[in-house]
């Protein structure tokens, strides 16, 4: 996670992400870097819109069905709210669904 983490900082500062950038902020963080995971990265992220992609992560969670209000009037006892595990199981699953179509693999590279 960290890899990704040193990716995100460099796009917010505006610097290129290339292997000696990430290694450098990786280094910078006391990280043991591995090369063959800094080029992955490079590459995987070579034709990334990061801008775009933060964007759809932040909107995902209130897109997969977040917990709404109980209109005015109503008895939360009434509404049967899954438990904190069945909502993790099911970003769960999003999230695999969501590797495959978008992420070609991505989350194979950062175990």
């Amino acid at each position: 996670m960290e890899y990704v983490y040193a990716a995100l900082i460099l796009n917010e500062s505006g610097e290129e992400i290339n292997e000696d950038n990430l290694t450098d902020v990786l280094e910078s963080a006391g990280v043991s870097v591995e090369e063959s995971r800094v080029k992955a990265l490079v590459a995987a992220l070579e034709d990334v819109d990061i801008e775009e992609a933060v964007e759809q992560a932040a909107a995902a969670p209130v897109a997969a069905g977040g917990a709404a209000a109980p209109a005015e009037g109503g008895d939360e006892a009434d509404h049967d709210e899954p438990s904190e595990e069945e909502v993790a199981e099911a970003e769960e699953e999003d999230d695999d669904d969501d590797d495959e179509a978008d992420g070609e693999g991505l989350g194979e590279l950062f175990g």
